[in-house]
């Protein structure tokens, strides 16, 4: 029997909490036994009020003399990448994570490992959106801001709020084996091993115009026209400047090249397509201004991380995901 500990912080997304356990819970029920004893533990007394206003009641205090855990989790809560530690809190998670066979945390719950230490010189993830405020803040950590799931050494860690089942669902398997995870994947209608990364839910790296208005106004101009001739002779005319010092005050207000513009512009109107219509890859490619399925399908796996037709699949009209299945 394993104990696995989940620590709760106030204003937790509940799903961190609730979605490893049902995981863990699962494979109780499917192996006839308690592979699993489940806990919760709160870093103050009372009842924890999640982010939904649910309230949970946790089955253990930090500080309070307990079993060491198996593994112990930290879950995620909006507003915990900005949140300032109590130190008692740090030095639990620290002591009980050293103590314990493996740790790790679910979405937003890496801020707290890595307040503790506990991420130093280690590959790890969080939720998208937090993952360069992580990397900033610690630069010690080495983030991957794709993956929905990493292991490395002890450490295991998780991208946002479903993630952590997907994580919970690797756990399983690394105890009990891939039959049992199948079995729990198959109960709780969740994929075995998700496709892709994190990036095909990000809206993060869509091209938003920026820097002076007279680049604004060109960067509007390449989202409204994906198809366009937008070489850099081209935008620059239309800025009413030369090429050569186009390229360097987009580069330098923009932080990046015109073509990387055009192309995340190009990403992004495609995505549109891909979620909206029911044009051909090849339709999709023209209309977006790629020279052809294959580039847009390189471009598209590059800046989203999963192939176009993956992506319809996934995000696209209920019947276009119908016939893409078929």
């Amino acid at each position: 029997m394993k104990l696995m500990s989940i620590l709760a912080m106030p204003g937790v997304q509940l799903l961190d909490v609730s979605g490893p356990l049902d995981v863990f819970a699962e494979a109780n029920a499917q192996s006839g036994r308690e592979a699993y004893r489940l806990r919760v533990v709160a870093s103050i007394d009372g009842p924890i009020r999640s982010s939904s206003g649910i309230q949970v009641l946790a089955d253990l205090v930090v500080g309070q003399p307990a079993a060491p855990s198996d593994t112990l989790l930290i879950a995620g809560a909006p507003g915990l990448a900005e949140a300032r530690f109590e130190l008692s809190t740090l030095e639990w998670v620290r002591s009980e994570a050293l103590a314990a066979r493996r740790y790790g945390s679910v979405c937003t719950g890496a801020f707290l490992l890595a307040a503790a230490g506990l991420l130093d010189g280690r590959r790890a993830t969080t939720h998208w959106a937090a993952a360069k405020k992580l990397a900033s803040g610690y630069p010690a950590v080495l983030v991957e801001e794709d993956a929905i799931y990493l292991a490395d050494g002890p450490l295991r860690t998780a991208a946002g709020v479903t993630a952590g089942m997907d994580l919970a669902l690797a756990l399983v398997e690394e105890d009990f084996g891939r039959d049992l995870a199948m079995k729990i994947a198959s109960q709780l209608v969740m994929y075995f091993k998700r496709p892709g990364g994190q990036m095909q839910f990000s809206r993060r790296g869509e091209a938003a115009p920026s820097g002076r208005s007279a680049l604004q106004e060109v960067q509007r101009w390449i989202a409204a026209n994906p198809s366009g001739d937008h070489a850099v002779e081209n935008l620059a005319a239309r800025a009413g400047v030369s090429a050569r010092h186009f390229a360097r005050l987009f580069r330098s207000e923009v932080g990046m090249t015109p073509a990387a513009y055009v192309e995340i512009a190009r990403v992004d109107a495609a995505r549109r397509l891909l979620e909206s219509g029911a044009e051909a890859p090849k339709q999709v490619a023209a209309h977006c201004g790629f020279a052809s399925a294959d580039t847009l399908r390189r471009a598209f796996v590059r800046h989203v991380g999963v192939t176009p037709a993956d992506y319809r699949k996934s995000f696209g009209r209920p019947d276009m995901r119908l016939r893409a299945l078929a």
